[in-house]
């Protein structure tokens, strides 16, 4: 038996050949393929000795840096504020990823430093992310994955690297 609406369909075509796709479809698999990573990352981290390690924890180490940086200084770089700032430093210092310090340059200001646990965390994820990009390139193909990364990179401002996700998801 034959569907007569089905029957010498014509699928229309956008520019270049291919289907048009809806908009909100590219933002969500941006999201998927974000998350997909994350997920993973922290999975390995947790099997690696980092089982306490979130999302939000790994962007605010990103903020304290090598350097280390003040309370003020991170919930800018996030995004936050100077109270959602200290909770989260609050919670990385209790998990053992970083310490205050007092400023060398200001004895008013306390520096939130990166502890070798904070640092040991980095530094696997680094690799993992070195990792998870592998798989990446082996399923898609080692010239797709730098095409994609070269695409976003022509569509995505410097400016946009930034660390405040939780901001701008409207979390601390």
């Amino acid at each position: 038996m034959v569907d007569d609406e089905k029957v010498n369909q014509v699928v229309e075509k956008g520019k270049g050949g291919y289907e048009p796709r809806p908009g909100y479809e590219l933002p969500l698999l941006l999201f998927a393929g974000f998350r997909t990573l994350i997920d993973r990352l922290h999975a390995e981290l947790a099997r690696q000795g980092h089982p306490d390690a979130r999302p939000a924890h790994g962007f605010a180490m990103q903020a304290i840096g090598v350097e280390g940086a003040s309370a003020s200084e991170v919930g800018r770089r996030l995004g936050v504020t100077k109270q959602a700032a200290g909770k989260t430093v609050d919670r990385l210092v209790a998990l053992g990823y970083a310490e205050r310090a007092d400023d060398p340059t200001d004895a008013r200001r306390k520096l939130v430093r990166l502890t070798p646990h904070g640092l040991d965390a980095l530094a696997r994820s680094a690799a993992i992310f070195d990792e998870l990009r592998a798989e990446w390139a082996r399923t898609l193909g080692p010239a797709r994955v730098q095409a994609l990364e070269d695409d976003l990179r022509a569509v995505v401002p410097p400016e946009s690297f930034r660390l405040d996700a939780a901001g701008w998801l409207g979390g601390a």
